[in-house]
């Protein structure tokens, strides 16, 4: 699970709780009921649900009886307040509380557990009536009968003043403010938390009235951070596959198939025809599938094809996966072998449970398929927001900011990929159709690169074949990327504010037209003429036609090459670049912070990203630049190390801080209170920002160098 700060409020998972007491004074009232109802994924589950009568020990007044229909005789042999509340709590299961007017019901369930000897610990928890005042400012109250009504909600009549219809009701309405809180900037637990703190007049209402304040992250709630192998996310399926893969064909007999498994000491064999080694069609074998074979058919089953006994369809990941999504992978399929492709779907190697016997179990390699199996945006949402979490693990242990971001860009590929999966399934159900030409999606810029943190925004675009009508396979895509966009926005990937995304003409359209575009581009003579271009170079293919990509790919560089015109405008761009430093050395700040994208990333990874354009280094990372410059010596070795060492160290600063920023509620971004790193951080930061300083002049030295 994400932990509970950055848990998106799309996917909650909660406990919508009311009381009914016999006043309306939290020093003095008692309870008589409590009810509740579940919220699972960001929805309410009314089937779940929570009601006991409480016995208070004291004569309900009938004014209160007058309101809740709850007297003396109904609560006679009721349970008591300790019974219903342990009761209650096993229901809750740690889970967030969600109410209206929650405060008052946790200040009575204090006083409660004070009267019966019991320490009360509030649990996390988020109040419908502050969140609707986040939400509009200016109504003139916020009881459930006015939120319902501005949010659309119809209440039950006959289910007011009952503790679990007033709990339905609160929690109809939670589900409803959630569109709201989302045109607000809240979509996390923390950041809702934030805002509601921020409420200072409503909370001291409450505390006037002796009310507990809610509070949806607490310290309690933070937990230790627990330990994560690392290894996983520091290596490649690549690296421990074992290849050449392989392979058998259909009619080779079952012991011939045994016998070279035993020869090899291997554990499995694909099964392949004259088609080929690929993941759509070859089969597996494995030592048990030999084994049940002959369990179940006795020795004559040895002398049958393999094929009879191969599994279909195959279980894959590909070779540039990290190993966490392997691990994944089989334990969400229950299966111990999988197979390794590349690009084209061509399996490249094999990988077995045996292979990775060297990780530690962890709560963070749920990650791995967590987003492929993902059903919805909110299931999506949840996935994914386990990634801040497993980020500061990932750090703990020593893992390179670097690293790092490879994995955050990697699973913003995998969602993105996963997006696109959905759209097509709408454009189905729509009655659309299937796509009408092939095509791939691309991730741009950070993502692109590898380079992505925990403030990434959309950056995609889509590649078609030619098709014979355009206009209508251009409207399929039009409303299959506006469909994707919603998508990844609902999952946590903001649209971009600078509309780089595939549901915009700009940034889809055919092989053909992305030819028409590139070429517009390297003719152009002014370097704002270039403004969102640059990332267009850093692309990655995430899903569809992989070749279709790699074609484009390729033709974009060789086109760049061949323009020195367009790599000197982009070097324009990084202009005479200025280190976020004072004249005596401090950081220059705004607010208190200093802005490490203009001030540090934007100068190292425009520089590399305009090198590798003029030098045909057709790399995509910046530290895959970098080396790639350094080993066919353009540049002195010494400048270009400093180039990786800032962009490391820089890299590493913004992701504490958009850790930091995001567990307290706060937007994440790449500005930086300088106060979170330690001294000799400090002194680092200003090191690498300073060895910035003249990258400007070495890219204009170093474009006509050979």
């Amino acid at each position: 699970m994400p932990a509970p700060s950055v848990q998106p409020l799309i996917a909650l998972d909660a406990v919508v709780v009311d009381t009914e007491t016999t006043g309306l004074d939290p020093a003095k009232a008692r309870i008589v009921q409590i009810g509740a109802v579940a919220l699972r994924q960001g929805r309410l589950v009314l089937e779940e649900r929570f009601e006991r009568l409480v016995d208070p020990g004291v004569p309900i007044p009938p004014s209160a009886t007058a309101i809740h229909h709850i007297d003396d005789a109904a609560v006679a042999g009721a349970a008591s307040f300790p019974q219903a509340f342990a009761a209650f709590e096993t229901f809750r299961a740690g889970r967030l509380l969600v109410g209206h007017n929650l405060g008052f019901d946790l200040a009575i369930l204090r006083r409660e557990c004070g009267l019966a000897g019991q320490a009360f610990e509030p649990p996390p928890s988020l109040d419908t009536r502050l969140l609707g005042q986040i939400c509009f400012p200016t109504l003139a109250g916020y009881t459930l009968e006015i939120l319902a009504e501005r949010t659309g909600v119809t209440l039950d009549p006959g289910g007011r003043h009952d503790a679990v219809g007033d709990a339905e009701s609160a929690g109809a309405i939670f589900v409803a403010l959630l569109p709201f809180l989302k045109e607000k900037g809240v979509r996390t637990v923390a950041e809702a938390d934030a805002a509601c703190r921020r409420l200072a007049h409503a909370l001291e209402g409450f505390a006037r009235a002796g009310w507990e304040e809610p509070k949806a992250v607490t310290a309690a709630g933070q937990g230790a951070l627990s330990r994560i192998d690392s290894y996983p996310f520091r290596h490649r399926v690549a690296d421990v596959m074992g290849h050449p893969p392989a392979f058998v064909p259909p009619d080779m007999p079952v012991i011939a198939a045994a016998q070279l498994m035993t020869e090899r000491r291997i554990s499995s064999l694909f099964v392949a025809g004259p088609e080929g080694l690929r993941a759509d069609t070859a089969g597996i074998v494995t030592e048990r599938d030999v084994m049940r074979a002959v369990a179940t058919g006795g020795a004559a089953a040895l002398e049958k094809p393999v094929d009879g006994i191969a599994s279909r369809p195959l279980a894959h990941v590909g070779a540039d996966d990290f190993v966490y999504r392997a691990i994944g992978r089989m334990d969400r399929l229950k299966v111990r072998h999988l197979a390794v492709c590349d690009a084209a779907g061509e399996i490249v190697g094999a990988l077995s449970a045996r292979d990775l016997l060297r990780t530690r179990a962890s709560d963070a390699l749920a990650l791995g398929d967590a987003i492929e199996a993902a059903d919805g945006a909110p299931a999506m949402a949840a996935a994914f927001a386990r990634m801040p979490q497993v980020a500061q693990q990932l750090l703990a242990e020593g893992v390179p900011a670097v690293q790092v971001a490879a994995v955050v860009s990697h699973e913003i590929g995998a969602l993105t990929a996963r997006a696109a999966r959905e759209a097509e399934a709408m454009m189905l159900a729509e009655g659309a159709g299937p796509p009408p030409v092939g095509y791939a999606v691309l991730v741009l810029g950070s993502v692109g690169r590898g380079e992505s943190l925990l403030a990434a925004d959309q950056d995609n675009a889509v590649v078609t074949e030619v098709a014979a009508d355009p206009e209508a396979a251009d409207r399929w895509f039009a409303r299959f990327g506006a469909h994707m966009a919603d998508i990844l926005d609902a999952a946590g990937v903001a649209l971009c504010k600078g509309g780089v995304m595939a549901r915009n003409p700009a940034f889809r359209g055919s092989i053909a037209d992305w030819r028409r575009r590139i070429g517009e581009w390297v003719g152009r003579t002014r370097p704002e003429d270039l403004l969102a271009v640059d990332i267009f170079f850093d692309f990655r293919a995430v899903h569809g036609d992989m070749g279709l990509a790699a074609t484009l790919f390729d033709e974009a560089y060789a086109a760049a090459r061949e323009a020195p015109m367009l790599a000197k405008l982009l070097a324009e761009q990084i202009g005479s670049h200025r280190p976020p430093l004072t004249l005596f050395g401090g950081f220059r700040l705004t607010d208190g912070r200093v802005d490490l994208k203009l001030g540090g990333l934007f100068p190292v990874v425009a520089a590399a990203r305009c090198l590798a354009l003029r030098h045909d280094i057709r790399r995509r990372s910046t530290r895959e630049r970098i080396e790639a410059l350094r080993e066919q010596n353009i540049g002195a070795a010494e400048d270009l190390g400093h180039w990786l060492d800032a962009h490391a160290v820089i890299l590493g600063a913004i992701l504490r801080q958009q850790i930091a920023d995001l567990a307290a509620g706060r937007p994440p971004g790449s500005r930086v209170d300088p106060a979170i790193l330690g001294k000799a951080e400090q002194a680092l930061l200003k090191d690498a920002v300073g060895k910035l300083a003249h990258v400007g002049e070495t890219v204009k030295d170093l474009m006509f160098r050979a």
